[in-house]
């Protein structure tokens, strides 16, 4: 294999994680049972990148890493799952900081080479007794603690995921290997989520940071759930140059596939879903206006029940592309529709069709493609439909 094949691992775990990479997982007193801390870490000097929430409530584990990630010299990532531990003042800083400066003592590296993340239920205060304890014991097994795959990371940074979300790609020598959570409060400005990109590839930190940017560019930035913004969205990228050089637009097609791969798993267990739905806006003026077009059809209630029922109704479709009021260059004759590769808008189907649209809108993944006839750019968004168990599930989130 050449340094420009890129192929994807069907098991993470039996890819493992990449050379110089090692992990562990544990319950630190955050939920009832089951492991909810994480910390993977690199055992030789790394570079990294990272992009953060935009939120005016962005939480203390953001804080503090926005500061840590600006050396570009990150060594570790940290998450404490189901408590996000924000708008909780003074304490709520100062518990994130004693976090960040025990996991940094168990590996041995400076507090600010540890970016941590925290996700979970807003205003609460992290149960820093249980946390104390577990962290004490943990530095007490030394390396020996250190034997979780990226599954079991996975798992442990899960709140209302039904599922845990890697992905993996090889180039060359090197290995990327993804990890990721969230399914509700998704519509990402910068970010997205909690999701961590571990790779030995050898790159600087500006290269690394400029894949990474335009990955989730046209990845995590492209996901919407629910049009809400986390408090706590955090992607990081860390390369520890154990496998050597690669050609850096090979590394950045494979670290985007890897991106797209866990946007994609995101959106399709997205709170209460059934279903993913991709929606494509092509023809437009811009990629900023075929991005925004597809934003307002991806995240219409009615065009997410829609699909939900499988009910082929492009009226819902044509209605959340007129809402773009701004965009005065849209013009509705020049405007196509297709469900599938059906087109439904201007030409509209026949009742055999009809029933075979429904059936393409009963498959587990849904595409809905609109053309706007104005000029050459095309942005994809990647969402899911609107269900009764997405009401079940936050209805009752904190009770």
């Amino acid at each position: 294999m050449t340094h420009n094949d890129s192929r994807p691992i069907a098991d993470t775990d039996e890819l493992g994680w990449p050379v110089g990479f090692r992990a562990y997982t544990g319950n630190g007193g955050l939920r009832a049972s089951g492991d909810d801390l994480s910390i993977v870490a690199s055992d030789r000097p790394s570079v990294s990148a990272a992009m953060f929430t935009r939120s005016r409530f962005a939480g203390p584990a953001v804080m503090i890493s926005r500061a840590h990630a600006a050396g570009g010299r990150l060594r570790a990532v940290t998450t404490l799952a189901q408590n996000a531990n924000v708008a909780t003042g003074r304490q709520g800083e100062e518990n994130a900081a004693e976090v960040v400066g025990r996991v940094a003592a168990i590996l041995g590296v400076p507090a600010d080479a540890v970016l941590i993340g925290s996700t979970g239920v807003i205003g609460r205060p992290l149960p820093m007794a249980a946390l104390r304890a577990h962290l004490e014991a943990t530095a007490g097994r030394g390396t020996a603690a250190f034997e979780a795959g990226p599954l079991d990371v996975a798992r442990a940074m899960m709140t209302t995921d039904t599922r845990p979300k890697t992905s993996t790609r090889t180039l060359g020598a090197a290995r990327i290997v993804g990890v990721a959570k969230g399914v509700g409060m998704l519509e990402p400005d910068m970010a997205t989520m909690l999701a961590y990109v571990f790779t030995d590839a050898e790159l600087s930190p500006a290269e690394l940071d400029g894949a990474l940017r335009g990955a989730v560019e046209k990845t995590f930035n492209c996901l919407s759930v629910d049009t809400d913004t986390s408090t706590s969205d955090t992607v990081a990228a860390l390369a520890n140059g154990a496998a050597g050089p690669v050609d850096v637009a090979a590394f950045s097609a494979a670290l985007t596939e890897v991106c797209l791969d866990l946007t994609e798993q995101l959106a399709s267990d997205g709170e209460g879903a059934s279903k993913l739905l991709r929606v494509t806006v092509g023809q437009a003026a811009d990629h900023a206006q075929a991005k925004r077009v597809a934003k307002s059809v991806v995240n219409s209630p009615l065009v997410k029940t829609a699909v939900h029922g499988a009910d082929p109704n492009w009226g819902r479709v044509v209605m959340a592309i007129g809402k773009n009021t701004e965009d005065t260059d849209i013009e509705p004759e020049k405007v196509t529709v297709r469900f599938g590769g059906t087109e439904v808008y201007p030409a509209e189907p026949s009742a055999g069709t009809l029933e075979k649209l429904a059936e393409t809108m009963r498959q587990d993944e849904v595409d809905i493609t609109i053309g706007l006839g104005i000029g050459d750019a095309t942005a994809t968004v990647y969402g899911c439909d609107l269900t009764e168990g997405y009401i079940r599930v936050n209805a009752d989130y904190t009770t």
